[in-house]
């Protein structure tokens, strides 16, 4: 029988990832390290990346967490308070490695409680991201309790984004972690300079991935899984060699302890077997010729940044993801540990 050819990329970029603080970086940086060359990295530890300065430390830590025979460049973002100064923005574009700025609605997700509470207070800091060039990446959820978890994507579009992009077209957004069919449709469909990640698990899971056989708490993620027609718009928008769509797999590492917890974290742990999952998605839909330009092209281009030279290989070969990965004193579970998985990353094609 013949061998199936290897799929040989460009070096993919991760543009959007949590890699955490302190001494679990030395775990999970290596992961994110060994498939991507660059990757912008969340700002909502605690305290939060609120300055230039402090996203030049916290890039120094994680650079000394990339294992020697690595090659690998932490993209840094601030997180955006009611606070933020403009002059803060402008040191942040003179740093040359402040990428973005990231946009929290108060109590969204993981560490959000220093997030905008109103985004009126920060036209002013908006309006010299829109002068300076300097993307504000958005996670795109409205957070009123008194409206249902899976609609307030579709009601950050009505009341927030679009308001905010008409009194600010020219400033370059990146809506991040889509969800739904109506921020695939409005990504794709909006004028200016606007672009989004979309994670490998919602282009493989709905929500009924969370209640198979009872409360599965490592699919349980923010955004949250939607339904199944969501989850096929997510598909169709990152397999349609539209630029405006790319990589960017929002792993997130929290203790098993406290993802099977009674109030358990949110998000999925991808990082070790990303593209993986990604080929998987694009060859179950034929479009394996559509990935190249989803992981290695489309971003980069998105950010104003070279296209990496490097190539990597992904190779038909099943392994078995692990059911525990160590994170630092403790383990975390990696999405869908224990399956057999079809396709095997290498490095160095």
């Amino acid at each position: 029988m013949t061998k199936p050819s290897p799929l040989r990329l460009t070096r993919p970029d991760d543009w959007h990832v949590h890699l955490r603080d302190g001494i679990v970086l030395k775990d999970v940086v290596p992961h994110t390290a060994a498939q991507f060359a660059r990757a912008i990295v969340m700002p909502n530890l605690k305290p939060p990346v609120v300055t230039a300065t402090m996203a030049a430390a916290y890039r120094e830590r994680i650079l000394a967490a990339v294992p020697a025979a690595m090659n690998f460049e932490p993209l840094m973002t601030l997180y955006l308070t009611d606070n933020t100064s403009p002059d803060e923005i402008r040191r942040a574009v003179d740093s040359g490695f402040v990428h973005g700025v990231k946009l929290y609605p108060a109590g969204a997700t993981t560490n959000s409680d220093a997030g905008v509470t109103d985004i009126q207070r920060c036209m002013r800091t908006l309006e010299v991201m829109q002068d300076t060039g300097l993307p504000l990446l958005i996670h795109g959820e409205v957070t009123e309790h008194s409206i249902d978890i899976f609609d307030r994507e579709a009601v950050f579009i009505d009341r927030i984004l679009q308001p905010l992009r008409k009194s600010l077209p020219a400033l370059r957004v990146v809506f991040e972690h889509i969800t739904t069919k109506d921020a695939a449709e409005y990504v794709r469909d909006a004028e200016g300079d606007i672009a989004a990640t979309i994670t490998a698990h919602h282009l493989m899971y709905n929500r009924n991935a969370i209640f198979q056989g009872g409360i599965r708490p490592h699919y349980y993620c923010l955004p949250v899984l939607k339904r199944e027609p969501h989850r096929l718009a997510l598909v169709e928008a990152a397999i349609s060699g539209n630029p405006r769509f790319f990589l960017g797999t929002d792993s997130a590492p929290h203790p098993k302890g406290l993802k099977e917890h009674a109030c358990g974290c949110a998000g999925c742990y991808t990082a070790l077997h990303a593209m993986e999952l990604y080929a998987e998605v694009f060859e179950a839909n034929n479009a394996l010729d559509k990935l190249e330009g989803f992981a290695s092209f489309f971003g980069a281009d998105f950010y104003r940044l070279p296209r990496n030279t490097d190539v990597v290989t992904l190779q038909k070969s099943e392994w078995i993801i692990p059911d525990e990965l160590t994170l630092g004193d403790t383990t975390l579970v990696p999405l869908d540990a224990g399956r057999s998985l079809r396709w095997k990353f290498i490095p160095h094609g």
